[in-house]
């Protein structure tokens, strides 16, 4: 996985305690921990808005992670794009990074702070409803739905030490707290997904940074989905993305035991397939030798038992921990790379054709296209970047049923990976879902005078019809006409802010999450402090206004 995610996850869990948490379940009359929220004051108890109105739930915004809001959705055309202007701020105190996605649901936003906080908001004036206290920080976006059986509804969302959460949605009690993995490195990057009462969470973990120490005896940690009762957290199965268990292999150069196979980490939400009932993941290099065959891959696994139904590995011996780039190589596994692993949820689109296809973007550069209808059979691969390390396809791609629309990071490093690269990275394509053709593409945006900038676009891109929004290592959220590329709207995100919670916030570098839209408004936080990259610790909502 990305070196940077890394940086900023030890930075943010290094005093916390790793001791294994058990299930806990809390009356929903209980109350929520929380800060002293200062500002304006929200102007009703309940959802300002009807529940099935416009919305944007979870990472992807439906169940196939497509990042694509229908018009009645978005209530934003491609005409008034231009008139965007920001309604509000929200500062996220003492923190350097902004990178959790809100969620919009009911006329109430959620979304994690990066300061061990989630927070509910009203979605029109940013007023702070509540603030529930984490046991870590909380980078997922996060889902919401009704608790079955009960009249409540929650949110659903995970933390950097592996714990899954359900909180009232309305009050931010906790109903329930589930560790859904023991082990120490073990961490939830990408959103849970919610399906017909069934909590789906990814698995990652830290142990590719871990397991560069040359006492760690590397490594033993392997990717997963836990399959979750969304009303009581209690467990209905796991799938390992490794199905060997971790044995001893060899010792390295210091006398230290490894082990192996390992890793294959679910960094992203979990795709559902209604009409198959399955539900697709993809997963991340090995940390170890022996590579395993399912690492760098689309898993695909039977919704009812989590049973492995098939796998389309497209990186083989991708085995690579962080010092293979950068420092104490002795872990290093022989295979050694090329760290190819992909950090977005796989797209399930339906082809106006009527054609299904699973798509996905990889650190590597490539898109790949396959048919989830014939286990995973390859449609098409196209590239779009160079890849390595530390560029490529990053966070998330969007799609509509003709085009997929991928960003390009091809992020690089001068003097040693100390200062960002101004004149490396970026790019913007659209890609034919039926061919893989190239049939939009934007070029790189130049830094100019800008410091700590890169022209790198790393962050998910979202799409609604007629328009593609990107945010970039620059700090610019710009979007364009998915019809020619040419530019509808931008704005440099990267300055100051007096916020609606008191005080002040900035904004900085765009990485990890994109903007969510839903009734006539834009939010997208803005902030990446990791590799040279701008600080920032602020969520700015947009709305369409006069020129």
């Amino acid at each position: 996985m990305r070196k940077r995610r890394f940086i900023a996850i030890i930075a943010g869990i290094a005093a916390l305690p790793l001791a294994a948490h058990a299930q806990q379940a809390v009356p929903s009359t209980a109350q929520a921990a929380s800060t002293d929220i200062s500002g304006c004051v929200p102007n009703s108890a309940g959802f300002p808005q009807r529940l099935d109105g416009p919305r944007w739930n979870g990472w992807g915004a439906d169940l196939g992670n497509s990042r694509f809001q229908p018009t009645a959705m978005a209530g934003l055309t491609r005409d008034q794009v231009p008139s965007l202007r920001l309604k509000w701020a929200f500062g996220f105190s003492g923190r350097s990074s902004a990178v959790a996605q809100p969620t919009i649901v009911g006329g109430l936003l959620f979304v994690g702070g990066g300061d061990r906080e989630v927070y509910a908001l009203d979605a029109k004036t940013g007023c702070a409803r509540w603030a529930f206290k984490t046991q870590a920080v909380v980078r997922t976006a996060i889902s919401f739905a009704p608790i079955s059986g009960t009249d409540q509804f929650a949110v659903f969302f995970g933390d950097l030490l592996a714990n899954a959460y359900a909180v009232n949605a309305i009050t931010g009690a906790l109903i329930w707290k589930t560790r859904v993995e023991d082990h120490l490195a073990a961490m939830i990057t990408g959103a849970p997904t919610l399906y017909s009462g069934v909590l789906y969470v990814p698995v990652s973990s830290m142990e590719e940074a871990t397991g560069t120490a040359s006492t760690y005896q590397c490594c033993t940690f392997r990717g997963s989905v836990v399959a979750l009762d969304s009303a009581t957290g209690r467990q209905i199965w796991k799938g390992f993305t490794v199905p060997e268990a971790p044995r001893s292999t060899k010792r390295n150069a210091m006398g230290t035991q490894l082990y192996g196979p390992s890793g294959a980490a679910v960094w992203s939400a979990p795709t559902i397939d209604v009409q198959r009932q399955v539900l697709y993941v993809a997963t991340g290099d090995n940390y170890s030798d022996p590579p395993s065959e399912t690492s760098d891959a689309i898993l695909a696994f039977e919704l009812a038992t989590g049973r492995l139904l098939w796998h389309l590995q497209v990186t083989a011996n991708d085995a690579y921990i962080t010092s293979c780039l950068v420092g104490d190589s002795t872990n290093c596994p022989e295979s050694n790379g090329p760290d190819h692993d992909f950090g977005q949820s796989p797209i399930l689109v339906t082809m106006r054709s009527g054609q299904r296809v699973l798509v996905a973007g990889q650190k590597s550069g490539v898109v790949h296209a396959l048919n989830p209808d014939q286990e995973g059979k390859i449609l098409w691969q196209t590239r779009v970047g160079k890849g390595g390390p530390l560029g490529g396809i990053m966070w998330g791609s969007a799609a509509d049923q003709d085009h997929v629309y991928v960003a390009n990071s091809d992020v690089r490093f001068t003097a040693g990976y100390q200062a960002l690269d101004p004149n490396a990275g970026g790019g913007l394509f659209a890609l034919e879902l039926a061919t893989g053709k190239i049939s939009m593409q934007v070029p790189p945006v130049p830094c100019g005078d800008r410091k700590r900038c890169s022209p790198a676009l790393a962050a998910a891109v979202t799409a609604i019809p007629g328009v593609v929004f990107s945010g970039g290592m620059s700090g610019y959220l710009r979007a364009y006409s998915t019809e020619d590329a040419r530019l509808l709207w931008e704005v440099d995100t990267a300055r100051d802010y007096s916020v609606v919670n008191g005080g002040s916030a900035s904004g900085g570098a765009m990485d990890g999450p994109g903007p969510t839209i839903a009734d006539g408004m834009l939010y997208v936080n803005s902030g990446y402090a990791q590799w040279g990259g701008l600080p920032g610790n602020v969520l700015l909502a947009f709305e369409v206004g006069n020129p």
